[in-house]
C-alpha cells in the first residue's frame, strides 16, 4: 500500500489481516518527512505506536547525512538471542529449578549489584561482545554469531582515547550496575522445543534439528546505552533516575568538553534544546554521536553476552550436558552505516532486526553461507521463528520485523485465533516466586501472518518453527 503524504511515501509490508495503521503511518512520516533520505522509509508487519517511543515499532529508516537518533529507541541494542541445548527435555521440577536459579542469579526487582569496575565497563564499550566472552568465559567462536561479531570499531569515529577524555566517569560508574539483566515486560527467558524443521540445510548448518530443547530471550542494552541516548537530547521515556543523572552528565559531556564559544553555542542548541534534533553525520558532533553510539551498542552486544554465558551455566548445572551453542544474537534497536542502493546511509532500525544476505556477512561464518540469522517470536502462547535472511531483503533496507506479539493479541481481540486445537500449554513463571500459572496456547494464525509477508516479499526464509514450554517474564 501507498500513503500520499508530505515526502517520500513509506514501503509498507503489509497483509489483508494485518493493515498497516493509518494513524502510526502518518505519524512515520511527520518524523520523517523532511529527512535526507535515502531510500523509502520501511514499515513491517507488528507496526504499532508505543506511548513511550517518538517513533512507531516495527519501522526502518535510511537517510544519506544525518543521525536522528529518535528514528530509534533511547537504547540501543535492546535484542534477543536464541542458543540450542544439548540436554533432554526437562521436567517440571527442573524447570521450576531453572528458573528458580535465573530468578536469583537476575531477580527483579534488580539489585543495585555493581556486576562490573568502572574499567571493565570501558572495556566493554571498546571490546563489546569480545570483553564479555573472555570475562565470561565463552568461546570465542561463538561470537560469529552475534551481528558485527559484536564490537563496532571505535577508531573511525576518534578512537577509545576520545571516548575516555570526554564521557564523564558517572557513565561508567552507575553502568556497573545491573550487567545482564532480563527483567519482565516484554522482556523474557523462554524455554522451547523444535517442533517442526522447515529446511533441514540450513538448520544443521544452524545446529538445530527437530525435538531440540532451545532457550530464547529477549533483554536490553543495559545502562549505558540509556545514559548514552538521554546524552543527545531529551526523549519520550525519561525516568526520574536518569534526569538525575543527566543534570550532572550532559553539561560535563557537551559543555565542559566544548572547544570554543562557537561549538558551546552549536551543544547548546542541539542538546539543551529540549528536542532531539539531527546531526550532520560529517561533522564533529556527527563523529562524536557515531562514536557514543558505538560504544554503546558494543556495551549492548557485552551485556547479553554476559546474558548468555550465565543462562547457558544455569543450564548445564540444572540440565546437564555442555549448556549449549548460541545460534544467533541480534539487536532490534540500531544504527548503523551500511550501504544503501549503492552508496553509504546511515540506517535506523526501530523495533526491527537486520537480515543481511550471506554475500554480506562476515567471510568464513555460517551466516555467510546461510544469511543471517533472523528471530520471529510470536508470544509464550504461541509459536515462534527461526529464519534467515531472504533473496529480497534489500527491498525493506535489509530489516525484520523483531516479532509478532502485537498481532497475535489482535488476532485473538479479533476472532481470528482461537484456542491451538492440540491444548498445548505454557509454564508461566513470575519474578515474585509465585508457583507458575499454566497457560493455553492460541494457534498460529498471527505470528503466521507476520512470517507470510515476509516470506511473500523474500524478506526471510523459514528454518524451524519453536514452541514454548515455559517462561519467565
Amino acid at each position: 500500500m501507498e500513503l500520499n503524504l508530505i515526502g517520500r511515501a513509506p514501503t509498507v509490508f503489509d497483509g489483508p489481516d494485518l493493515p498497516a495503521d493509518e494513524a502510526a503511518l502518518a505519524e512515520v512520516m511527520s518524523r520523517v518527512g523532511g529527512a535526507d533520505l535515502a531510500a523509502a522509509p520501511v514499515v513491517l508487519p507488528d507496526f504499532h505506536h508505543k506511548s513511550t517511543m517518538e517513533l512507531p515499532s516495527s519501522v526502518a529508516v535510511a537517510t544519506a547525512g544525518t543521525i536522528r537518533p529518535t528514528l530509534t529507541s533511547a537504547s540501543v541494542n535492546c535484542g534477543m538471542a536464541l542458543l540450542t541445548l544439548d540436554c533432554e527435555r526437562p521436567g517440571p521440577s527442573g524447570v521450576a529449578e531453572f528458573y528458580r536459579r535465573v530468578r536469583e542469579r537476575y531477580p527483579y526487582p534488580a539489585r543495585n549489584l555493581r556486576e562490573l569496575s568502572a574499567r571493565e565497563v570501558r572495556r566493554a564499550a571498546v571490546h563489546g561482545a569480545h570483553f564479555a566472552a573472555e570475562r565470561f568465559e565463552v568461546d570465542a567462536a561463538e561470537l560469529t554469531r552475534v551481528e558485527e561479531s559484536g564490537r563496532l570499531d571505535l577508531d573511525r569515529y576518534g578512537g577509545a582515547d576520545r571516548l575516555a577524555r570526554e564521557l564523564p566517569g558517572l557513565a561508567y560508574q552507575l553502568a556497573r550496575l545491573r550487567f545482564g539483566t532480563v527483567g519482565p515486560s516484554n522482556h523474557f527467558v523462554e524455554l522451547q522445543v523444535v517442533e517442526e524443521v522447515l529446511d533441514e540445510r540450513v538448520a544443521e548448518l544452524l545446529g538445530v534439528r527437530q525435538g531440540q530443547l532451545t532457550l530464547q530471550y529477549h533483554a536490553g542494552g543495559g545502562v549505558l546505552t540509556g545514559e548514552i541516548g538521554a546524552l543527545f537530547g531529551r526523549r519520550k521515556h525519561y525516568p526520574r533516575q536518569l534526569r538525575m543523572a543527566m543534570a550532572v552528565q550532559k553539561p560535563l559531556f557537551h559543555l565542559a568538553t566544548a572547544r570554543s564559544y562557537r561549538q558551546l553555542r552549536e551543544r547548546l542548541s542541539l542538546y539543551f534544546s529540549g528536542g532531539c534534533p539531527p546531526v550532520d553525520r560529517d561533522s564533529d558532533e556527527g563523529q562524536r554521536l557515531l562514536l557514543a553510539n558505538a560504544a554503546a551498542m558494543n556495551y549492548g552486544f557485552a551485556f547479553r553476552m554476559a546474558t548468555y554465558a550465565a543462562l547457558r551455566r544455569i543450564a548445564a548445572t540444572v540440565f546437564g550436558g555442555s549448556g549449549g551453542r548460541l545460534v544467533v544474537d541480534s539487536p532490534h534497536n540500531s544504527i548503523y552505516e551500511e550501504e544503501v542502493q549503492g552508496a553509504p546511509a546511515i540506517v535506523h532500525r526501530h523495533n526491527a532486526c537486520r537480515a543481511f544476505p550471506a554475500w554480506r556477512c562476515p567471510p568464513g561464518t555460517v551466516f555467510a553461507t546461510t544469511g543471517q540469522a533472523v528471530l520471529l517470536p510470536g508470544t509464550h502462547r504461541t509459536s515462534s521463528y527461526l529464519a534467515v535472511a531472504g533473496p529480497d531483503a534489500a527491498d525493506s533496507l535489509h530489516s525484520a520485523c523483531h516479532g509478532a506479539g502485537t498481532l497475535v493479541s489482535s488476532f485473538a481481540e479479533r476472532g481470528l485465533s482461537g484456542p491451538h486445537p492440540a491444548g498445548h500449554e505454557t509454564l508461566r513463571f513470575s519474578y515474585d516466586g509465585a508457583a507458575p500459572a499454566r497457560v493455553r496456547h492460541l494457534d498460529d494464525n498471527g505470528v503466521n501472518a507476520a512470517l507470510d509477508v515476509l516470506v511473500d516479499h523474500g524478506l526471510v526464509r523459514p528454518v524451524a518453527r519453536l514452541r514454548p514450554l515455559a517462561v519467565l517474564n
